[in-house]
Protein backbone atom coordinates (compact mmCIF):
# COMPACT_ATOMS: atom_id res chain seq x y z
CA UNK A 1 0.00 0.00 0.00
CA UNK A 2 1.41 3.46 -1.09
CA UNK A 3 1.39 6.01 1.51
CA UNK A 4 -1.17 8.22 -0.39
CA UNK A 5 -3.19 5.70 -0.33
CA UNK A 6 -2.94 5.47 3.59
CA UNK A 7 -3.49 8.72 4.19
CA UNK A 8 -6.88 9.69 1.75
CA UNK A 9 -9.15 6.83 3.43
CA UNK A 10 -7.82 8.12 6.38
CA UNK A 11 -8.38 11.75 6.09
CA UNK A 12 -11.96 10.96 4.53
CA UNK A 13 -12.94 8.70 7.61
CA UNK A 14 -11.91 11.64 9.59
CA UNK A 15 -13.90 14.25 7.75
CA UNK A 16 -16.64 11.70 7.92
CA UNK A 17 -16.83 11.49 10.90
CA UNK A 18 -16.05 15.30 11.56
CA UNK A 19 -19.55 15.81 9.17
CA UNK A 20 -21.70 12.79 11.10
CA UNK A 21 -21.43 14.68 14.63
CA UNK A 22 -21.96 18.28 12.68
CA UNK A 23 -18.60 19.57 14.71
CA UNK A 24 -19.06 23.14 14.53
CA UNK A 25 -22.09 23.03 12.15
CA UNK A 26 -20.05 21.41 9.85
CA UNK A 27 -23.82 20.16 7.89
CA UNK A 28 -24.47 23.48 7.41
CA UNK A 29 -21.68 23.82 4.90
CA UNK A 30 -23.06 20.77 2.80
CA UNK A 31 -24.16 21.98 -0.57
CA UNK A 32 -28.39 22.39 -1.39
CA UNK A 33 -28.22 19.04 -3.81
CA UNK A 34 -26.31 17.11 -0.86
CA UNK A 35 -23.35 16.11 -2.76
CA UNK A 36 -20.62 18.22 -1.80
CA UNK A 37 -19.24 19.71 1.23
CA UNK A 38 -18.17 23.01 0.66
CA UNK A 39 -14.96 24.39 2.58
CA UNK A 40 -12.64 27.31 2.02
CA UNK A 41 -10.46 25.94 -0.17
CA UNK A 42 -12.10 23.23 -2.18
CA UNK A 43 -15.49 21.31 -2.27
CA UNK A 44 -15.30 17.55 -1.02
CA UNK A 45 -17.80 14.85 -2.44
CA UNK A 46 -19.89 13.78 -1.11
CA UNK A 47 -22.08 10.19 -1.50
CA UNK A 48 -25.82 9.10 -0.16
CA UNK A 49 -25.38 5.14 0.83
CA UNK A 50 -28.70 3.30 -0.39
CA UNK A 51 -28.24 1.94 3.30
CA UNK A 52 -26.53 3.90 5.86
CA UNK A 53 -24.80 2.97 8.71
CA UNK A 54 -24.81 6.37 10.90
CA UNK A 55 -25.36 9.03 8.64
CA UNK A 56 -27.49 9.85 5.74
CA UNK A 57 -24.51 11.35 3.68
CA UNK A 58 -20.60 10.07 3.61
CA UNK A 59 -17.52 11.43 2.07
CA UNK A 60 -16.44 9.71 -0.85
CA UNK A 61 -13.16 7.84 0.03
CA UNK A 62 -11.94 8.00 -3.95
CA UNK A 63 -11.28 11.50 -3.63
CA UNK A 64 -7.01 12.97 -2.99
CA UNK A 65 -7.90 14.01 0.48
CA UNK A 66 -5.17 14.98 2.67
CA UNK A 67 -4.86 15.70 6.61
CA UNK A 68 -4.01 18.95 5.22
CA UNK A 69 -8.08 19.25 4.07
CA UNK A 70 -9.24 17.59 7.50
CA UNK A 71 -7.12 20.45 9.05
CA UNK A 72 -7.93 23.44 7.11
CA UNK A 73 -11.82 22.39 7.54
CA UNK A 74 -11.40 22.02 11.34
CA UNK A 75 -9.46 24.99 11.81
CA UNK A 76 -12.51 26.82 9.55
CA UNK A 77 -15.14 25.80 12.20
CA UNK A 78 -13.43 25.71 15.58
CA UNK A 79 -14.20 27.91 18.56
CA UNK A 80 -11.51 29.35 19.77
CA UNK A 81 -11.40 27.24 23.25
CA UNK A 82 -11.14 23.72 21.03
CA UNK A 83 -8.07 21.59 21.35
CA UNK A 84 -7.13 21.74 17.66
CA UNK A 85 -3.52 21.14 18.22
CA UNK A 86 -4.14 17.94 20.21
CA UNK A 87 -6.99 16.51 17.26
CA UNK A 88 -4.18 17.30 14.66
CA UNK A 89 -1.24 15.56 16.62
CA UNK A 90 -3.71 12.83 17.07
CA UNK A 91 -4.17 12.26 13.12
CA UNK A 92 -0.83 12.44 12.53
CA UNK A 93 -0.40 9.15 15.40
CA UNK A 94 -2.92 8.11 13.76
CA UNK A 95 -1.62 7.90 10.01
CA UNK A 96 2.28 7.29 11.13
CA UNK A 97 0.69 4.04 13.04
CA UNK A 98 -1.36 3.15 9.94
CA UNK A 99 1.88 3.14 7.89
CA UNK A 100 3.71 1.25 10.42
CA UNK A 101 0.71 -1.35 10.41
CA UNK A 102 1.14 -2.07 6.50
CA UNK A 103 4.61 -2.40 7.02
CA UNK A 104 4.34 -4.66 9.87
CA UNK A 105 1.64 -6.73 8.93
CA UNK A 106 3.29 -9.25 6.42
CA UNK A 107 5.69 -10.36 8.89
CA UNK A 108 3.33 -10.46 11.86
CA UNK A 109 0.92 -12.76 9.75
CA UNK A 110 3.51 -15.18 8.96
CA UNK A 111 4.58 -15.55 12.75
CA UNK A 112 1.30 -15.81 13.51
CA UNK A 113 0.40 -18.39 10.82
CA UNK A 114 3.00 -20.78 12.43
CA UNK A 115 1.33 -21.32 15.95
CA UNK A 116 -0.35 -24.34 15.71
CA UNK A 117 -4.17 -24.36 16.19
CA UNK A 118 -3.94 -26.22 19.36
CA UNK A 119 -2.09 -22.70 20.78
CA UNK A 120 -5.17 -20.84 19.05
CA UNK A 121 -7.37 -21.72 21.99
CA UNK A 122 -8.27 -20.00 25.42
CA UNK A 123 -8.14 -16.67 26.47
CA UNK A 124 -4.67 -15.94 24.73
CA UNK A 125 -3.28 -13.36 22.11
CA UNK A 126 -3.88 -14.55 18.21
CA UNK A 127 -7.21 -13.15 17.56
CA UNK A 128 -6.35 -10.31 19.52
CA UNK A 129 -3.35 -9.59 17.66
CA UNK A 130 -5.18 -10.18 14.75
CA UNK A 131 -7.97 -7.80 15.92
CA UNK A 132 -5.54 -4.71 16.30
CA UNK A 133 -4.80 -4.51 12.51
CA UNK A 134 -8.71 -3.28 12.65
CA UNK A 135 -10.38 0.36 12.48
CA UNK A 136 -12.60 1.03 15.08
CA UNK A 137 -15.98 0.92 13.69
CA UNK A 138 -17.18 4.54 14.30
CA UNK A 139 -13.59 6.50 15.45
CA UNK A 140 -11.04 7.10 12.56
CA UNK A 141 -8.57 7.44 14.57
CA UNK A 142 -8.82 4.11 16.90
CA UNK A 143 -5.10 3.49 16.12
CA UNK A 144 -3.65 6.27 17.26
CA UNK A 145 -1.55 6.32 20.89
CA UNK A 146 -0.77 9.52 21.99
CA UNK A 147 2.30 9.93 23.40
CA UNK A 148 3.81 6.69 22.48
CA UNK A 149 6.70 6.80 19.86
CA UNK A 150 7.04 4.07 16.82
CA UNK A 151 9.36 1.99 18.66
CA UNK A 152 6.87 2.17 21.98
CA UNK A 153 4.30 1.15 19.53
CA UNK A 154 6.45 -2.02 17.93
CA UNK A 155 7.28 -3.71 21.62
CA UNK A 156 4.43 -2.93 23.23
CA UNK A 157 1.12 -2.87 21.09
CA UNK A 158 -0.95 -5.94 20.49
CA UNK A 159 -0.52 -5.60 16.49
CA UNK A 160 3.24 -6.76 17.09
CA UNK A 161 2.25 -9.76 19.62
CA UNK A 162 5.47 -9.61 21.46
CA UNK A 163 5.88 -10.84 24.65
CA UNK A 164 7.91 -8.74 27.57
CA UNK A 165 8.91 -8.90 31.07
CA UNK A 166 6.59 -7.21 33.84
CA UNK A 167 8.48 -4.66 36.44
CA UNK A 168 6.72 -4.26 39.46
CA UNK A 169 6.64 -2.04 42.56
CA UNK A 170 6.30 -2.12 46.15
CA UNK A 171 3.47 0.25 47.34
CA UNK A 172 2.75 1.70 50.65
CA UNK A 173 -0.94 2.61 51.92
CA UNK A 174 -2.15 -0.19 48.86
CA UNK A 175 -5.72 -1.34 48.69
CA UNK A 176 -5.59 -4.86 47.52
CA UNK A 177 -8.67 -6.56 47.37
CA UNK A 178 -9.18 -10.57 46.47
CA UNK A 179 -6.76 -13.62 45.89
CA UNK A 180 -4.11 -13.21 44.31
CA UNK A 181 -2.74 -16.14 41.90
CA UNK A 182 -0.64 -18.68 42.82
CA UNK A 183 2.37 -17.39 40.41
CA UNK A 184 2.14 -13.40 42.04
CA UNK A 185 5.74 -12.49 43.28
CA UNK A 186 6.65 -11.75 46.69
CA UNK A 187 9.63 -9.14 47.39
CA UNK A 188 12.51 -11.69 47.02
CA UNK A 189 11.86 -12.30 43.38
CA UNK A 190 11.75 -9.15 42.11
CA UNK A 191 14.72 -7.97 44.10
CA UNK A 192 13.24 -6.48 46.98
CA UNK A 193 13.40 -6.59 50.83
CA UNK A 194 10.43 -5.90 53.42
CA UNK A 195 6.85 -6.89 53.00
CA UNK A 196 4.92 -3.91 51.01
CA UNK A 197 2.62 -5.24 48.47
CA UNK A 198 3.44 -5.76 45.10
CA UNK A 199 2.05 -3.95 42.24
CA UNK A 200 2.36 -4.81 38.49
CA UNK A 201 3.76 -1.80 36.50
CA UNK A 202 4.20 -1.58 32.65
CA UNK A 203 7.60 -1.01 31.02
CA UNK A 204 6.03 2.20 29.53
CA UNK A 205 4.68 3.52 33.24
CA UNK A 206 7.69 3.10 34.94
CA UNK A 207 9.73 6.54 34.53
CA UNK A 208 6.43 7.67 35.71
CA UNK A 209 6.13 5.35 39.31
CA UNK A 210 9.15 6.84 39.59
CA UNK A 211 7.81 9.84 40.63
CA UNK A 212 5.41 8.18 42.76
CA UNK A 213 4.93 8.97 46.30
CA UNK A 214 5.57 5.70 48.18
CA UNK A 215 6.38 3.59 45.46
CA UNK A 216 9.40 2.02 45.31
CA UNK A 217 10.23 0.11 41.77
CA UNK A 218 11.81 -3.29 41.72
CA UNK A 219 14.97 -3.88 39.95
CA UNK A 220 14.34 -6.89 38.82
CA UNK A 221 11.33 -7.90 36.10
CA UNK A 222 9.20 -10.68 37.25
CA UNK A 223 6.85 -12.81 34.34
CA UNK A 224 6.72 -12.24 30.61
CA UNK A 225 3.44 -11.17 29.21
CA UNK A 226 1.96 -10.58 25.95
CA UNK A 227 -0.49 -7.83 25.35
CA UNK A 228 -4.11 -8.12 24.41
CA UNK A 229 -6.13 -5.85 22.34
CA UNK A 230 -6.85 -3.31 24.94
CA UNK A 231 -2.53 -3.33 25.02
CA UNK A 232 -3.03 -2.02 28.85
CA UNK A 233 -4.01 -5.55 29.54
CA UNK A 234 -1.30 -8.51 29.07
CA UNK A 235 -1.65 -11.97 29.41
CA UNK A 236 -0.26 -13.29 33.26
CA UNK A 237 -0.61 -17.44 33.00
CA UNK A 238 -3.34 -19.56 32.37
CA UNK A 239 -6.56 -18.13 31.83
CA UNK A 240 -5.58 -14.95 33.41
CA UNK A 241 -4.65 -11.40 32.23
CA UNK A 242 -4.05 -8.47 34.02
CA UNK A 243 -4.73 -5.29 33.39
CA UNK A 244 -2.39 -2.43 34.07
CA UNK A 245 -2.27 1.34 33.43
CA UNK A 246 -0.42 2.97 30.50
CA UNK A 247 0.61 6.39 30.40
CA UNK A 248 -1.41 6.97 26.66
CA UNK A 249 -4.77 7.75 25.58
CA UNK A 250 -6.58 6.01 22.46
CA UNK A 251 -10.29 7.20 21.39
CA UNK A 252 -9.71 10.67 21.97
CA UNK A 253 -7.11 12.56 24.01
CA UNK A 254 -9.31 12.81 27.23
CA UNK A 255 -9.58 8.68 27.23
CA UNK A 256 -6.85 8.25 29.38
CA UNK A 257 -5.36 4.51 29.59
CA UNK A 258 -4.46 5.10 33.62
CA UNK A 259 -6.72 3.13 35.71
CA UNK A 260 -8.72 5.51 37.92
CA UNK A 261 -9.41 3.60 41.25
CA UNK A 262 -13.06 3.80 41.59
CA UNK A 263 -13.59 1.77 38.33
CA UNK A 264 -12.29 -1.45 40.11
CA UNK A 265 -14.82 -1.61 43.09
CA UNK A 266 -17.19 -0.21 40.29
CA UNK A 267 -16.56 -2.94 37.74
CA UNK A 268 -16.11 -5.77 40.55
CA UNK A 269 -19.69 -5.21 41.79
CA UNK A 270 -21.47 -4.86 38.37
CA UNK A 271 -19.89 -8.36 37.88
CA UNK A 272 -21.71 -9.60 41.12
CA UNK A 273 -24.81 -8.27 40.04
CA UNK A 274 -24.54 -9.72 36.31
CA UNK A 275 -23.90 -13.12 38.16
CA UNK A 276 -26.97 -12.64 39.92
CA UNK A 277 -29.02 -11.96 37.02
CA UNK A 278 -27.32 -15.41 35.21
CA UNK A 279 -28.72 -17.36 38.16
CA UNK A 280 -32.26 -16.59 37.36
CA UNK A 281 -31.94 -16.26 33.95
CA UNK A 282 -30.93 -19.08 31.22
CA UNK A 283 -28.46 -16.97 28.93
CA UNK A 284 -25.54 -18.95 26.85
CA UNK A 285 -23.12 -16.02 28.49
CA UNK A 286 -19.66 -16.40 30.30
CA UNK A 287 -18.28 -13.34 33.04
CA UNK A 288 -14.71 -13.23 33.58
CA UNK A 289 -14.18 -13.09 37.13
CA UNK A 290 -12.47 -9.39 38.02
CA UNK A 291 -13.05 -9.59 41.53
CA UNK A 292 -9.15 -9.17 42.69
CA UNK A 293 -7.23 -5.63 42.23
CA UNK A 294 -5.33 -3.41 43.99
CA UNK A 295 -4.81 0.41 43.91
CA UNK A 296 -2.65 3.27 45.59
CA UNK A 297 -5.57 6.24 45.15
CA UNK A 298 -3.55 7.19 42.32
CA UNK A 299 -4.42 6.37 38.41
CA UNK A 300 -0.78 4.93 38.04
CA UNK A 301 -0.44 2.63 40.83
CA UNK A 302 -3.17 0.52 40.15
CA UNK A 303 -4.00 -3.47 39.02
CA UNK A 304 -6.71 -5.87 38.11
CA UNK A 305 -6.32 -9.33 37.61
CA UNK A 306 -8.83 -10.66 35.14
CA UNK A 307 -9.96 -14.75 35.48
CA UNK A 308 -11.42 -16.48 32.90
CA UNK A 309 -13.63 -19.22 33.19
CA UNK A 310 -12.77 -23.01 32.83
CA UNK A 311 -15.29 -23.31 29.80
CA UNK A 312 -12.80 -21.00 27.70
CA UNK A 313 -9.34 -23.14 27.95
CA UNK A 314 -9.80 -25.36 25.26
CA UNK A 315 -12.47 -23.41 23.17
CA UNK A 316 -11.55 -20.34 20.23
CA UNK A 317 -12.11 -16.98 22.01
CA UNK A 318 -12.78 -14.22 19.27
CA UNK A 319 -13.27 -10.83 20.36
CA UNK A 320 -16.31 -9.49 18.31
CA UNK A 321 -13.57 -7.09 16.69
CA UNK A 322 -11.45 -9.96 15.33
CA UNK A 323 -14.43 -11.58 12.99
CA UNK A 324 -13.58 -9.73 10.35
CA UNK A 325 -10.01 -9.44 10.91
CA UNK A 326 -7.36 -11.26 8.23
CA UNK A 327 -6.21 -14.51 8.97
CA UNK A 328 -2.93 -15.30 8.84
CA UNK A 329 -3.63 -18.06 6.09
CA UNK A 330 -5.75 -16.23 3.65
CA UNK A 331 -9.17 -15.01 3.98
CA UNK A 332 -10.65 -13.29 7.32
CA UNK A 333 -11.61 -14.68 10.38
CA UNK A 334 -15.14 -15.63 10.44
CA UNK A 335 -14.57 -17.99 7.49
CA UNK A 336 -12.96 -20.95 9.78
CA UNK A 337 -16.91 -20.97 10.32
CA UNK A 338 -20.02 -20.73 8.76
CA UNK A 339 -20.12 -16.65 8.21
CA UNK A 340 -24.25 -16.88 8.33
CA UNK A 341 -25.09 -19.43 10.49
CA UNK A 342 -22.27 -18.11 13.10
CA UNK A 343 -23.60 -14.17 12.35
CA UNK A 344 -27.00 -15.27 13.52
CA UNK A 345 -25.85 -17.71 16.27
CA UNK A 346 -24.21 -14.76 17.72
CA UNK A 347 -26.79 -11.94 17.25
CA UNK A 348 -29.18 -14.23 19.18
CA UNK A 349 -26.64 -14.40 22.18
CA UNK A 350 -26.25 -11.03 21.50
CA UNK A 351 -29.42 -9.96 21.59
CA UNK A 352 -31.57 -12.41 24.24
CA UNK A 353 -28.11 -11.11 27.46
CA UNK A 354 -28.47 -7.28 26.81
CA UNK A 355 -32.07 -7.22 25.95
CA UNK A 356 -32.81 -9.56 29.38
CA UNK A 357 -30.47 -6.69 30.93
CA UNK A 358 -32.33 -4.20 29.28
CA UNK A 359 -35.67 -5.53 31.37
CA UNK A 360 -33.57 -5.58 34.85
CA UNK A 361 -32.72 -1.52 34.10
CA UNK A 362 -28.78 -2.27 32.87
CA UNK A 363 -26.99 -1.48 29.62
CA UNK A 364 -23.47 -2.59 29.09
CA UNK A 365 -20.70 -0.60 27.39
CA UNK A 366 -19.96 -3.90 26.32
CA UNK A 367 -18.06 -2.91 22.40
CA UNK A 368 -16.24 -5.12 20.10
CA UNK A 369 -13.14 -5.36 22.53
CA UNK A 370 -15.29 -6.54 25.38
CA UNK A 371 -17.69 -9.29 23.77
CA UNK A 372 -16.10 -12.38 22.67
CA UNK A 373 -17.28 -15.74 20.86
CA UNK A 374 -16.95 -19.01 22.91
CA UNK A 375 -16.84 -21.23 19.99
CA UNK A 376 -15.94 -25.00 20.99
CA UNK A 377 -16.61 -27.66 18.80
CA UNK A 378 -19.53 -29.30 19.58
CA UNK A 379 -21.21 -26.78 22.09
CA UNK A 380 -23.27 -23.74 21.25
CA UNK A 381 -21.97 -20.44 20.94
CA UNK A 382 -21.53 -18.72 24.14
CA UNK A 383 -20.47 -14.72 24.75
CA UNK A 384 -17.72 -14.25 27.07
CA UNK A 385 -18.33 -10.78 28.91
CA UNK A 386 -15.60 -8.64 31.07
CA UNK A 387 -14.56 -5.14 31.94
CA UNK A 388 -17.65 -4.32 33.28
CA UNK A 389 -16.57 -0.40 35.02
CA UNK A 390 -19.24 1.24 32.03
CA UNK A 391 -22.62 -0.10 32.57
CA UNK A 392 -25.31 2.14 32.84
CA UNK A 393 -27.88 0.81 35.82
CA UNK A 394 -31.52 2.35 36.41
CA UNK A 395 -31.79 2.37 39.74
CA UNK A 396 -35.88 1.94 39.72
CA UNK A 397 -36.05 -0.51 37.54
CA UNK A 398 -33.32 -2.47 38.99
CA UNK A 399 -34.60 -2.62 42.49
CA UNK A 400 -37.98 -3.42 41.12
CA UNK A 401 -36.57 -6.75 39.59
CA UNK A 402 -33.42 -7.84 42.35
CA UNK A 403 -33.74 -7.22 45.67
CA UNK A 404 -30.92 -4.70 46.97
CA UNK A 405 -28.06 -6.92 48.47
CA UNK A 406 -24.55 -6.78 50.11
CA UNK A 407 -22.20 -6.45 47.36
CA UNK A 408 -24.85 -5.56 44.55
CA UNK A 409 -26.64 -2.49 45.42
CA UNK A 410 -25.80 0.04 42.70
CA UNK A 411 -26.21 2.35 45.73
CA UNK A 412 -22.93 1.66 46.76
CA UNK A 413 -21.19 2.31 42.84
CA UNK A 414 -18.46 5.10 43.80
CA UNK A 415 -19.11 6.54 39.76
CA UNK A 416 -22.81 8.13 40.52
CA UNK A 417 -22.72 8.52 36.49
CA UNK A 418 -23.08 4.90 36.36
CA UNK A 419 -26.61 4.92 38.00
CA UNK A 420 -29.41 6.63 36.25
CA UNK A 421 -33.66 7.15 36.41
CA UNK A 422 -34.07 8.12 32.60
CA UNK A 423 -35.33 4.93 30.18
CA UNK A 424 -33.97 6.98 27.20
CA UNK A 425 -30.62 7.00 28.40
CA UNK A 426 -30.11 3.59 29.00
CA UNK A 427 -31.58 2.97 25.26
CA UNK A 428 -29.18 5.22 24.14
CA UNK A 429 -25.83 2.59 25.60
CA UNK A 430 -28.20 -0.42 23.91
CA UNK A 431 -28.69 1.13 20.70
CA UNK A 432 -24.59 3.04 20.50
CA UNK A 433 -23.26 0.03 22.16
CA UNK A 434 -24.86 -3.45 21.38
CA UNK A 435 -26.71 -2.55 18.02
CA UNK A 436 -24.14 -0.24 16.45
CA UNK A 437 -20.78 -1.85 17.32
CA UNK A 438 -21.48 -5.42 17.87
CA UNK A 439 -24.50 -5.79 15.43
CA UNK A 440 -24.67 -3.40 12.53
CA UNK A 441 -21.03 -2.56 12.17
CA UNK A 442 -20.34 -6.25 11.91
CA UNK A 443 -23.53 -6.73 9.16
CA UNK A 444 -21.92 -3.85 7.26
CA UNK A 445 -18.01 -5.03 7.50
CA UNK A 446 -19.24 -8.54 6.20
CA UNK A 447 -20.93 -6.62 3.12
CA UNK A 448 -17.81 -4.62 2.41
CA UNK A 449 -15.74 -7.98 2.38
CA UNK A 450 -18.43 -10.08 0.18
CA UNK A 451 -18.54 -12.40 2.73
CA UNK A 452 -22.49 -12.12 3.51
CA UNK A 453 -24.72 -9.57 1.51
CA UNK A 454 -25.88 -6.44 3.51
CA UNK A 455 -29.50 -7.69 3.08
CA UNK A 456 -29.06 -10.71 4.76
CA UNK A 457 -26.24 -9.47 7.34
CA UNK A 458 -29.54 -6.40 8.36
CA UNK A 459 -31.90 -8.97 8.34
CA UNK A 460 -30.32 -11.11 10.63
CA UNK A 461 -29.67 -8.34 13.22
CA UNK A 462 -33.76 -7.15 12.70
CA UNK A 463 -35.03 -10.60 13.13
CA UNK A 464 -32.97 -11.90 16.21
CA UNK A 465 -33.20 -8.25 18.00
CA UNK A 466 -37.16 -8.49 17.16
CA UNK A 467 -37.59 -12.20 18.31
CA UNK A 468 -35.59 -11.08 21.37
CA UNK A 469 -37.82 -7.85 22.16
CA UNK A 470 -40.61 -9.89 22.01
CA UNK A 471 -43.53 -8.91 23.39
CA UNK A 472 -42.58 -7.84 26.62
CA UNK A 473 -40.16 -4.77 25.57
CA UNK A 474 -42.19 -2.15 23.63
CA UNK A 475 -40.20 0.78 24.92
CA UNK A 476 -36.83 -0.67 23.37
CA UNK A 477 -38.92 -1.83 20.32
CA UNK A 478 -39.89 1.57 20.46
CA UNK A 479 -35.91 3.14 20.18
CA UNK A 480 -34.61 0.25 18.11
CA UNK A 481 -36.71 -1.44 15.46
CA UNK A 482 -39.84 1.44 15.19
CA UNK A 483 -37.39 4.24 15.94
CA UNK A 484 -37.67 7.13 13.16
CA UNK A 485 -33.85 7.84 13.53
CA UNK A 486 -31.35 6.27 16.09
CA UNK A 487 -28.60 8.17 18.35
CA UNK A 488 -24.86 8.02 17.52
CA UNK A 489 -22.02 9.38 19.90
CA UNK A 490 -19.82 12.44 18.88
CA UNK A 491 -16.62 10.73 19.56
CA UNK A 492 -14.13 13.18 18.50
CA UNK A 493 -15.95 16.36 19.75
CA UNK A 494 -15.64 15.12 22.81
CA UNK A 495 -12.64 12.74 23.41
CA UNK A 496 -10.56 15.45 21.67
CA UNK A 497 -12.15 18.81 20.90
CA UNK A 498 -14.26 20.45 23.17
CA UNK A 499 -13.98 19.65 26.79
CA UNK A 500 -16.83 18.84 29.01
CA UNK A 501 -17.52 21.74 30.68
CA UNK A 502 -18.69 23.03 27.33
CA UNK A 503 -20.11 19.77 25.98
CA UNK A 504 -22.10 19.33 29.46
CA UNK A 505 -20.97 15.34 29.18
CA UNK A 506 -20.52 13.77 32.48
CA UNK A 507 -18.88 10.98 30.57
CA UNK A 508 -17.48 11.81 27.41
CA UNK A 509 -18.09 8.59 25.99
CA UNK A 510 -21.53 8.69 26.73
CA UNK A 511 -22.07 12.41 24.32
CA UNK A 512 -24.13 11.90 21.69
CA UNK A 513 -24.25 14.08 18.01
CA UNK A 514 -27.34 14.16 16.20
CA UNK A 515 -28.97 11.20 15.19
CA UNK A 516 -28.85 9.16 12.06
CA UNK A 517 -30.87 6.90 9.59
CA UNK A 518 -32.68 3.73 11.06
CA UNK A 519 -30.97 0.92 9.27
CA UNK A 520 -33.04 -1.15 10.62
CA UNK A 521 -36.48 -0.42 9.20
CA UNK A 522 -35.55 -0.40 5.61
CA UNK A 523 -36.50 -3.86 4.55
CA UNK A 524 -36.22 -3.59 0.77
CA UNK A 525 -31.96 -2.49 1.20
CA UNK A 526 -29.16 -4.22 -0.96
Amino acid sequence: MTRDSVEGPLAARILDALLREDYGGLRSRVAPDGRALVLPTRRVRLTAPETPFLSAVAVDPGQALRLGDVFRAVRAVADPRDDVDAFERECRDALTVIRLHEDARPAVLRRLARIPDALRVGPGVFYEALAAYNDHPVHPMGRSRTGLSMADVSRYAPEFAQSFPLRWAAVRDATRVGEHPAWWPGPSEVGLRGDEPLFPVHPLAVPHVRDEPGAFLAPDPYLQVTPTLSMRTVTAGPRCHVKVPLPTSTLGLRNRRTIVPGTLPDGALVERLLRRVLEREDLPVLLADEQTYGHADSPLLAYLVRRFPPETERAHIVPVAALLAEAPEGGHVIERWDVEALFGDYLSALFSWNVTLFGYGIALEAHQQNVALVLDDGAPLRLLVKDNDGALIDTGVLGSRLAPSAGTDPRDLIDRRMTTRDPDALARVFVTITLHLCAAAPAFGLAERGLLPLRTGLGLVRDRLDAALGAGHGFLRSRTLDAAALPGKAMLTAGTLVDKARTGAADINKHYGPSGPNYLRDTTCC
